[in-house]
């Protein structure tokens, strides 16, 4: 059987919708996008529900169902993949959780969620809670991508039963980490003590002293979210009998991608910000379809874009992509299947995740070429793959590929 090898491209974030200063379009419509709607055109095209109509996707468990998990079967929560991202590995009974380097006052309300997007320092801050001991719990921290980080916990009797710290909006007092049954309580006492102890550290820490005297927000807090322990997932290399490969800029992804058994390309420029190199990464998948039959790239800054509500950015961002596309699209060898999709949708009105599904398409050789011509969210609507989930693509993709067994006799 002629096996042909797959490559999976996540934009992520990258859905839209319809916004009025665009002209009712969406920043995927409004773009020129030349070689997206050069695949659209060759390809066959529909719509993707990451996990099901009209359930709003995290990146995690989107990419749990993207691979072909059940994420409510095997999500145990984010802070393990954000754990694994950044190389922590986590033992029987540890708690990770995601975090964010905060900006508060000196009242504990939160200030800036982000800390003003820092990008540098942030190794230091990490360094400084690395480490700490909660009276028999041991603190490992870890700094992530920009004001990303992560935190886990470890020792007896721990739980991951607890309510975040994290207060998801500014204006908002720090709040106290609570059990969310009888089995949380050891653990909500730790967070509780490393969110006290974390502040007391990072306010006077000469990294935010210098950020204060250049008027940028100060990382003088910590807040978490997502706490979870090691799922339990079979290698895709097991599950599908191929190799498997991911390029990435965020801690989150690389995390999924290891989670998930497959190896990491480290990228040089891939920064999971706005100014990733997203050409340095189509080289990357070009030379890894060289040795492996599964190269999945996920791209971050339509997300980001989204998140901010800049419409405009997130066009710029969209012809950076179609640019990347372009480059794949001159090299790209006889024998790949690519699919090109999104793991959720981020609306720039929203300026959050939303339910609405992805665009997506497929493209390779012997592929049913329908009648879609562009790539958008209203577009592939038409296409012939129609509305699948998250966990249909891989099966799709497979068959695609050839590499499917036959179902009964």
């Amino acid at each position: 059987m002629d096996r042909r090898r797959i490559l999976l491209i996540i934009f992520d974030g990258l859905g839209d919708r319809p916004i009025t200063e665009l002209g009712h379009k969406t920043p995927l419509e409004a773009a020129p996008k030349p070689n997206l709607d050069w695949f659209a055109a060759n390809g066959t095209n529909g719509l993707l529900d990451p996990i099901a109509p009209g359930v709003t996707a995290g990146s995690d468990t989107s990419h749990l169902a993207l691979f072909g998990y059940d994420p409510v079967e095997t999500y145990t929560g984010r802070g393990p993949f954000e754990a694994a991202g950044v190389g922590l590995a986590l033992q029987k009974g540890d708690i990770a959780f995601r975090c964010n380097f905060a900006s508060v006052d000196e009242n504990l309300v939160l200030t800036d969620r982000r800390a003003g997007r820092i990008k540098e320092g942030t190794a230091e801050l990490a360094r400084a809670l690395d480490g700490m001991r909660l009276g028999r719990v041991r603190v490992l921290f870890r700094e992530g991508t920009e004001h990303r980080a992560v935190l886990v916990l470890r020792g007896k009797g721990l739980s991951a039963d607890v309510s975040d710290t994290d207060p998801h909006e500014e204006g908002q007092k720090i709040p106290d980490a609570k059990p969310t049954n009888g089995k949380g309580k050891n653990t909500a006492k730790a967070l509780n003590a490393f969110t006290r102890r974390a502040y007391e550290i990072l306010k006077d820490h000469p990294v935010n002293k210098a950020r204060t005297e250049k008027g940028l927000p100060p990382a003088n807090m910590v807040v978490c979210r997502g706490g979870g322990v090691a799922p339990d997932l079979e290698p895709v290399t097991e599950r599908y009998g191929l190799k498997a490969a991911g390029i990435a800029g965020v801690a989150l992804i690389k995390g999924m991608f290891r989670s998930a058994g497959m190896d990491v390309i480290e990228v040089k420029g891939a920064t999971g910000g706005l100014d990733t190199d997203m050409v340095a990464k189509a080289e990357a998948a070009l030379m890894a379809l060289t040795t492996y039959d599964l190269v999945v790239v996920n791209v971050k800054a339509a997300d980001l874009c989204g998140h901010d509500g800049h419409a405009s950015e997130k066009i710029k961002v969209i012809e950076r992509m179609d640019q990347m596309m372009g480059h794949l699209k001159a090299h790209l060898p006889q024998d790949v299947v690519v699919a090109i999709t999104a793991d959720h949708s981020t609306p720039c009105g929203l300026k959050d995740h939303s339910g609405d599904p992805v665009p997506l398409t497929v493209f390779g050789n012997d592929v049913r070429v329908d009648e879609v011509p562009h790539f958008d969210e209203r577009s592939v609507a038409r296409g012939s793959l129609g509305r699948l989930r998250g966990r249909d693509l891989m099966p799709v993709l497979l068959s695609q590929a050839n590499r499917t067994e036959k179902f009964g006799a």
